[in-house]
């Protein structure tokens, strides 16, 4: 029997990695449901060629007049709560988490309830509510499995290693765009070169923060939440090739690295075969080909975001839920032209600074203190960012 596939988030880059190895393995996986935010038009192909029972148009303001309640035999509906809903379907199996920011929250934690094996991309749901995400899948058959290539490589290594010879978790990063780019000229830094990854075509959003290596700050809390090192034991390192994905160090002094092609498919596939061995090669990556592989500590004068993100993660509490949504605002704020480049991670600290750090037992607490970040940080934008710190 095929396995069903729900995708949150279909439009973007990891949804459409999703989409190929559905396509490339049909025998194996339907894809049941998915959702867009606001892209009618490819909505509307990926339901005309997969044929899905339902999708969702996230988007609360989206012209419900365009597709109508049906394309087909696909339900169409409308809203974000409608994510929860699709997630909930008995005949999906494994969801795949791929919207960006906050608005991942809440359908993943209906489809922990709905005791679903989760194939996690949105990285914010553990970032602003980890301890709440752990403690719900204590008492769920839910599982999460990292879709992140960084996180999937981890996971993989750890899977097959003694506990008691682990020392340390290292993720690689890129260095994004600005790596050799003198530190004085990071102010004057556009939204074109912001958005040019070395590596990864990803979406606006998750580029903006890979330039300023906060997404791999991000990625650090998470990692935290993930495996259950402390912060002091989870390393990063900038790895410009993007060939090598993880490193587990042992207390012997060895190190062992995931490596593999800069592809999304192979976590994706590997998030959709879980526990099974994926069967086919999907993208042959001999190690003659890697050439010359670097591997730098991080300048955290050059990624002050960085530095935050691990002093957010070591608060615990609302800290990296604030760390957070400040962001989110931030980097919107710079892809509308109204805040520079380095105000980014100064209008996080004046929001971390700002907000009283606490530690909530319910879902509604992380999500206050995330409506409160958002709008102190709209606040500081009106009052010029620039400097802040």
């Amino acid at each position: 029997m095929k396995r069903g596939v729900s995708i949150l988030g279909a439009s973007g880059s990891v949804g459409e990695s999703t989409l190929k190895i559905l396509r490339q393995f049909p025998e194996e996986f339907r894809l049941i449901s998915f959702s867009v935010h606001s892209n009618l038009q490819k909505a509307e192909s990926i339901a005309k060629e997969f044929q899905p029972d339902v999708l969702c148009i996230s988007s609360e303001t989206a012209d419900r007049t365009i597709l109508g309640n049906k394309i087909g035999n696909t339900k169409v509906l409308y809203g974000s709560k409608s994510l929860e809903e699709i997630v909930s379907d008995p005949e999906c199996e494994t969801v795949v988490t791929a919207v960006v920011g906050a608005s991942g929250i809440r359908p993943t934690v209906a489809a922990i309830r709905a005791g679903k094996k989760i194939g996690i991309a949105n990285k914010e749901t553990l970032v602003s509510c980890g301890p709440y995400i752990r403690s719900l899948l204590e008492n769920s058959k839910s599982s999460l499995v990292p879709v992140d290539s960084e996180h999937n490589a981890l996971f993989q290594l750890l899977e097959n290693m003694k506990k008691d010879s682990l020392e340390r978790i290292v993720l690689t990063a890129s260095g994004g765009p600005f790596r050799k780019l003198p530190v004085e000229d990071l102010p004057k830094v556009t939204i074109e070169q912001a958005l040019k990854h070395p590596t990864w075509n990803m979406g606006p959003k998750i580029t903006i923060d890979s330039a300023g290596m906060i997404n791999k700050g991000l990625e650090v809390i998470e990692a935290h939440f993930l495996f259950g090192f402390s912060y002091d034991k989870i390393g990063v390192v900038i790895h410009p090739q993007s060939v090598a994905h993880g490193l587990v160090e042992t207390k012997d002094g060895a190190s062992f690295v995931y490596a593999s092609y800069p592809d999304m498919i192979f976590p994706v596939a590997h998030s959709l075969y879980y526990p099974k061995i994926v069967p086919n090669v999907l993208r042959s990556h001999p190690a003659t080909s890697w050439g010359t592989l670097e591997f730098l500590e991080p300048d955290m004068e050059r990624y002050p975001g960085l530095a935050l993100a691990y002093e957010a993660g070591r608060a615990g509490g609302t800290a990296p839920s604030i760390f957070n949504a400040s962001n989110e605002v931030a980097v919107e704020l710079f892809l509308q032209g109204k805040i520079l480049f380095t105000d980014i991670p100064s209008l996080i600290r004046n929001v971390l600074e700002k907000i009283p750090n606490s530690f909530p037992n319910d879902l509604e607490g992380y999500e206050e203190a995330d409506r409160k970040a958002r709008e102190l940080a709209f606040h500081f934008s009106k009052d010029k960012v620039v400097n802040l710190c």
